[in-house]
């Protein structure tokens, strides 16, 4: 394979572990943990599992292991270096360990469809982005049929563990299946690593899901040009839509670095209860007031899930999801329909995602903001739409990723080798040098509670939302009237690799603020 120069220099590096990592802990008992009975109900042999804290000390014997792994879902900068740190991390237990990688996600569980991944193999995907290794997909492992096939694979392959990477869908996953395991006497642990650019897998033991740096650091590059362009250009208003599905995470988070004039956060607009025509109605203000100063230009950033919290349309898209057509809706989705423009509402009714729901991500809400906003401002207006969203899931992780995903796979070897089923890979203190991070294990049932999907009242586990109680929220509101009439924006540049480690390690902002730095 014909290498680039940056790929054979990031090949080559070699991401650093938290010092509890460098040599083998083990995991000590913690705090109880508590679920809603409808999950206790649903999952009685993992609930109530106390967390795992790793614990420096006599470590407890390795043994040789046979584990799967399989990525879910979509890309995420730092996939590859979570195999690499869980098949080093098996090393480490038994130079006779093996490492299977599930081809095409989840489905490859259910018909057996595996490949080894093997030392070499494995250093031809060290640092690099992608998913590209092993393949990645969107199966859901819920039916009977599908149980019983990850099951019987389990057994055929003789595997003591399987590690889950992926989001909120993928680890809910996790769950069902070390649950069905359980109940069905297989001795196959299944540990979870929490993987989403959304940034919505999140909690008190999970301060961030592995890619969101990444993610955020290449858009704040792209938001940065942007800016730069719009006052070199001085006659258009960009509205750049960002991915993220649900949670405004990411347009939080480039907002503080980037300081556009306008962040919209959906999680804000719903707790205000914000009309469709009231949020057009401040965007307009701020693009007049500008005007007026004679700056004809701006940015404004808008999270991809901004639409599903505007009160009006989240009740119609609520509705779509339940009966699937215009035609069964109440007379109030209805009117906020047909008000909608005819793209807009082709974009409502396109095919559902994996989960039977409206595909928010095809919704063109910036397209919907211009059109909004352009009937009712006085004057010119110009403006572009811009969505960046697949550019910043599968590029070369930064060096915070890079450590951070090699030290949830080192995490998810140590899980499966005591047998920690259920369970699902953290490292916390994220916001200090690597060295510092700490290390444990949360029962995935502790993240779970009961949303209606597909009509049905299922078990998943909670989005971590925007909040607006929040240290970084608080920073954006601070900010935000000096922003909307000025031009203070900043510019981030291409990620660093190399060089002055203020630069190359840095985390987020947010991590930094939610930590208190």
């Amino acid at each position: 394979m014909d290498r680039s120069p940056l790929e054979k220099l990031r090949l080559a590096y070699e991401p650093s572990l938290p010092k509890i990592l460098q040599s083998r802990p083990h995991f000590s008992p913690g705090e109880a943990t508590s679920s809603p009975q409808e999950i206790k109900n649903l999952f009685p042999r993992t609930c109530g599992r106390p967390i795992m804290r790793a614990t420096a000390g006599a470590s407890r014997p390795g043994h040789a292991m046979r584990v799967g792994v399989v990525l879910s879902g979509g890309q995420a900068a730092g996939g590859h270096n979570v195999i690499a740190g869980l098949l080093d991390g098996l090393m480490c237990l038994s130079s006779e360990s093996r490492l299977l990688g599930f081809l095409d996600g989840p489905s490859g569980i259910v018909n057996n469809k595996t490949k080894e991944l093997t030392p070499d193999l494995v250093r031809g995907y060290r640092n690099l982005g992608g998913f590209d290794m092993i393949g990645s997909g969107r199966t859901k492992i819920e039916t009977d049929e599908q149980l019983k096939g990850a099951l019987q694979t389990a057994v055929a392959l003789k595997l003591d563990a399987i590690v889950v990477i992926g989001g909120d869908d993928s680890n809910t996953n996790a769950a069902i299946l070390a649950e069905y395991f359980l109940a069905n006497n297989c001795k196959t642990v299944v540990v979870g690593v929490p993987k989403t650019i959304d940034g919505d897998l999140k909690n008190s033991y999970i301060p961030a899901s592995f890619g969101f740096d990444t993610a955020c650091k290449t858009y704040n590059e792209l938001i940065g040009n942007i800016g730069r362009d719009a006052m070199s250009a001085k006659k258009y208003t960009h509205f750049i839509k960002l991915m993220g599905r649900s949670a405004s995470h990411i347009a939080l988070e480039c907002g503080l670095s980037c300081h556009p004039n306008m962040v919209l956060i959906g999680e804000e607009v719903a707790h205000k209860k914000m009309t469709l025509a009231q949020l057009t109605a401040q965007v307009v203000d701020v693009i007049t007031r500008r005007m007026e100063r004679g700056l004809n230009y701006g940015v404004i950033l808008v999270p991809e899930g901004l639409i599903e919290f505007i009160p009006e349309v989240g009740t119609l898209i609520g509705e779509l999801n339940q009966h699937g057509t215009p035609d069964k809706i109440s007379a109030a989705s209805k009117s906020c329909f047909d008000s909608l423009p005819e793209e807009i509402q082709k974009q409502l009714l396109l095919d559902r995602d994996p989960h039977g729901n409206v595909q928010v991500s095809l919704i063109e809400t910036e397209k919907l903001l211009i059109s909004a906003v352009s009937r009712q401002i006085k004057g010119k207006f110009s403006s572009q739409a811009h969505f960046f969203g697949y550019e910043g899931r599968a590029g070369f992780p930064s060096n915070f990723d890079a450590h951070y995903c090699y030290a949830l796979g080192h995490v998810a070897s140590l899980l499966c080798s005591e047998g920690l089923t259920g369970y699902i890979s953290c490292v916390g203190n994220l916001h200090l040098p690597t060295p510092q991070w700490t290390v444990a294990g949360l029962p995935i049932t502790q993240m779970m509670n009961m949303e209606m999907r597909k009509g049905k009242s299922r078990p998943v586990i909670q989005k971590a939302l925007v909040d607006l109680k929040g240290r970084p929220f608080a920073a954006l509101e601070k900010q935000r009237a000096a922003w909307a009439l000025g031009s203070d924006y900043r510019f981030p540049g291409p990620i660093q690799f190399f060089g002055d480690k203020e630069l190359t390690d840095a985390t987020t902002l947010t991590l930094q603020l939610e930590a208190g730095v």
